[in-house]
């Protein structure tokens, strides 16, 4: 079992910037891959943004350029930064963790919450 705990939502102004923290029970070392996804009511839970424990990240097209994913190995933590932060960026953001890569051993936190309005 791993444990993911997502902290750093909240409420901004458009334009404004968060930082999202996933932080790990288990060493981030040992974890093929932590993504970030996030799901608005209504809509499917969508990746925004991904890194490997080789340290390749990976974003979707609409986080690039404005978000950033990094991690903390000694603190088995991930961030999410996020900048310029839109209203249609509302949602809760969730941490997933893929052990293997394959899919076989997936693990979610529960969530923390991004409103964006003016």
């Amino acid at each position: 079992q791993v444990q993911l705990v997502e902290s750093g939502g909240g409420s901004v102004q458009p334009g404004g910037s968060l930082r999202l923290s996933c932080a790990s029970s288990r060493g981030i070392f040992s974890i093929y891959a932590v993504g970030w996804y996030r799901q608005a009511p209504g809509n499917e839970r969508e990746l925004v943004a991904s890194i490997t424990r080789e340290g390749t990240t990976f974003y979707k097209d609409f986080a690039k350029g404005r978000f950033t994913v990094s991690r903390d190995m000694t603190e088995n933590t991930v961030y999410l930064q996020m900048d310029d932060l839109k209203p249609e960026d509302t949602a809760r953001y969730y941490c997933n963790a893929d052990i293997t890569g394959w899919g076989q051993e997936v693990y979610w936190g529960q969530g923390t919450q991004v409103f964006v309005s003016p």
